[in-house]
């Protein structure tokens, strides 16, 4: 595993570009975000961990649009942050995709009940609240899916450059 200090910069990079693609045209809920903080969490340091993903997602809703249910969807996201922080110098598959399961149910429970306390669609009662997850259900899937392709694609590739171009820069350097 290569020091943390000398792969920051791509951590910092992948995480970025995680959240560009919260621009590019996809199916509802099929969002880098989740991976995304994820990701941070296990692989940046301190302060950048939290900070990157809610500003990554403050600049984008304020291109794509806030909603009654924004403070919980932040929340959640630093709750993914807090999960990646146990993930911190793993490589382990199983472990960083258990993490990403735990991820997408924690924001599907909270945000949706975000969207139940913060909008007057479902009664406030536990029938109406049971009937919004119900409603969300659909959305859970895809969610999922997103959380794992992301997820997948950020620590794989973190992983492939960390050991093909830090090599290379080392060998270089010693040479």
């Amino acid at each position: 595993m290569q020091n943390q200090r000398s792969t920051r910069p791509l951590a910092l990079s992948l995480t970025v570009l995680g959240a560009i693609a919260r621009f590019m045209p996809h199916p509802p809920n099929f969002a880098p975000v989740g991976g995304m903080s994820l990701f941070a969490g296990a692989r940046l340091p301190g302060w950048q961990a939290w900070i990157v993903p809610l500003a990554l997602m403050a600049i984008t809703d304020a291109v794509l649009g806030f909603s009654v249910a924004t403070p919980f969807v932040y929340l959640s996201f630093l709750i993914s942050v807090a999960i990646g922080r146990r993930l911190a110098g793993s490589e382990s598959v199983l472990r960083i995709g258990s993490a990403a399961v735990l991820c997408s149910l924690q924001f599907f429970l909270i945000t949706n009940f975000g969207h139940w306390i913060g909008t007057a669609m479902y009664p406030h009662t536990t029938a109406g609240l049971t009937a919004c997850y119900a409603a969300a259900l659909p959305f859970f899937g895809m969610t999922f899916a997103g959380d794992l392709v992301y997820t997948g694609v950020l620590f794989g590739l973190h992983a492939w450059l960390s050991r093909t171009v830090y090599t290379r820069e080392r060998v270089a350097a010693a040479a």
